[in-house]
Parts: C-alpha cells; structure tokens; sequence
C-alpha cells in the first residue's frame, strides 16, 4: 500500500496559497485539497508531473510494443539496439 498523500483543506489553501506551494515543491509527493472533509482535487510539483508523464509515456510504448510482439510485427533485437544506440549518441554530442 502506497504512502497517503498530505492534505490540505481549501480554506488553507485560499488562506496562504504561497505556504501551500512551498509545501508542495519541497515534499515528495502530491497534495489532496479537501473541501468540507472530501477530497476534490489532487496538486503535484511540475517536476513531479513531467517525471509521471515521461514514466506514462514509456509505459504506453512497452504496452504498444507488447501488442506488436503479439501480433508478429515489430523488430529484430539488433535493429532495436542500432536505433538505440544512435540515439545515444545523438545525446551525447
């Protein structure tokens, strides 16, 4: 079971908004806004957004790499690595 996030009541939130940030950019996880005891919204860094949204995104090509693999297509290991390893280079120059 995951950690639960903090949380932080909407009329903290409208109170001291520059609080909550800091908050929020210096912990390690997300911050549920609660209105009259409820959850109603889920706030993260943009850093930690960007890194979910890149961990998505390679979720979402190792599933499509899965159905190809299932379906007969795709490519060959070396054809992978060659790719691979050009794009590598492209990073390091």
């Amino acid at each position: 079971m995951g950690k639960i996030p903090d949380m932080v009541p909407v009329s903290d939130f409208r109170q001291d908004a520059a609080a909550v940030l800091r908050k929020l950019q210096s912990g390690t996880g997300p911050l549920v806004v609660t209105q009259r005891g409820r959850a109603v919204a889920v706030m993260q860094s943009i850093d930690a957004y960007e890194k979910q949204e890149r961990e998505r995104e390679l979720l979402r090509l190792l599933a499509a790499g899965e159905r190809e693999i299932a379906a007969g297509e795709g490519h060959s290991l070396a054809d992978v690595m060659k790719e691979a390893d050009a794009l590598l280079g492209e990073d390091a120059s």
